[in-house]
């Protein structure tokens, strides 16, 4: 046996038994590393604030301190605002069930000739094996419920834990990656850290303005049409559309449709179609002119990013996805060369004489006036 072999046989045992740790380490740790990943975009989502306020003479610490309570008092107002709304809702909803259940009884025994009752309903339903099962399982996934309740409160404040960290100590942060760096690589890195904050800032104030705009306007409508809860409602539609990419107008609709169908079921149909109408306007109108100076992507790359993030991470991914792309494209455009673009008609989507001889139509007016289509008599 060579002496190398054994050594050889040794070394690439370690190899496999670092890569299984590695590989298994990653795998446990990626809950962690989401976390951290949104706590890093929403550092530099903030980060315009906390500087701005630190260049007056306040502290990081403090400055990043008071943003994220002007967040929180601002989340912790909308949720109870919504779950207020939510509960009256619901209340009002139990309240009326008789009534439905009467209305619904009597439309049966009028179209099947039936002798329905509302008491032998309610008995029936009390009695039956699927109400009790259900409340089985309901009460056995209570502590599912909790867990995850826990759980998620636990994600939110790691988040919350860290990006107060990066935010705050931001600039000790860049010191610290750029010691490890020759002097052209740091300033490739301090360019691409730039970069990302105006374009990951850029992408939540424009954001933040088209949800703005969008409360007021919905606002107005269901003010106008008497539905109840229209300022939280307003609040609503413009978060969810504006923050919940792709999918985010139409979850944001079906709450104020619903409370509408409540009022008056034509309040609903009006709903409906003033948010198609909305949102047709913030796509070809408000939108381009908002985000022209942030978050200057094509609305094809945008869609492409969304899947493409939403299919790597999920939730996360898609609403990480349109800076992330927005602050590579900016960052590679500057090594990118570019070259002044020839005067030629099939640039801007013409066909000219010369490009590939006449075209179908001119070619079948010459046939039809019997002539070659190369120009010339036919004999």
């Amino acid at each position: 046996m060579p002496r190398w072999l054994p050594r050889a046989m040794v070394l690439a045992l370690a190899l496999v038994a670092a890569f299984q740790l590695g590989s298994w380490a990653f795998h446990q740790l990626t809950g962690l590393l989401i976390n951290i990943l949104i706590a890093f975009f929403l550092a530099l989502a903030i980060e315009p604030a906390v500087s701005r306020m630190a260049a007056r003479g306040m502290r990081r610490g403090l400055a990043t301190f008071l943003v994220f309570l002007g967040l929180t008092v601002f989340a912790a107002g909308f949720v109870t605002l919504l779950g207020s709304m939510l509960a009256g809702q619901i209340i009002k909803m139990i309240e009326g069930f008789p009534g439905y259940l009467d209305s619904l009884i009597h439309w049966i025994n009028l179209t099947f000739h039936t002798d329905l009752r509302r008491v032998d309903v309610q008995e029936g339903l009390l009695h039956s094996d699927w109400l009790r099962k259900y409340v089985q399982n309901s009460a056995a996934g209570v502590l599912d419920v909790s867990a995850q309740v826990l759980g998620g409160l636990f994600q939110l404040l790691t988040v919350a834990l860290f990006s107060f960290y990066f935010a705050a100590d931001g600039p000790r942060l860049r010191r610290a990656l750029c010691s490890v760096l020759p002097p052209a690589r740091q300033a490739e890195v301090l360019r691409a850290w730039e970069i990302a904050v105006d374009k990951t800032g850029g992408y939540l104030y424009s954001r933040g303005l088209m949800a703005l705009v969008s409360g007021i306007a919905h606002y107005i409508l269901l003010e106008a049409l008497g539905v109840p809860y229209a300022p939280v409602l307003g609040v609503w539609v413009g978060l969810v559309s504006q923050f919940i990419p792709t999918i985010g107008t139409y979850l944001a609709g079906a709450l104020p449709m619903l409370i509408a169908f409540t009022v008056n079921p034509w309040y609903a149909l009006w709903v409906l179609i003033f948010v198609v109408i909305y949102q047709q306007f913030e796509n070809y109108m408000l939108q381009p002119k908002l985000t022209a100076k942030t978050v200057d992507i094509h609305p094809a790359v945008a869609f492409g990013s969304v899947v493409a993030g939403t299919a790597l991470l999920g939730a996360v991914g898609a609403l990480i996805a349109i800076p992330a792309v927005a602050t590579l494209q900016a960052f590679l455009g500057a090594y990118v060369k570019r070259y002044a673009v020839t005067d030629d008609p099939r640039v801007h989507g013409r066909r000219g004489s010369g490009a590939g001889g006449p075209g179908m139509l001119t070619r079948a007016r010459r046939l039809w006036a019997g002539r070659r289509p190369d120009g010339a008599q036919r004999p």
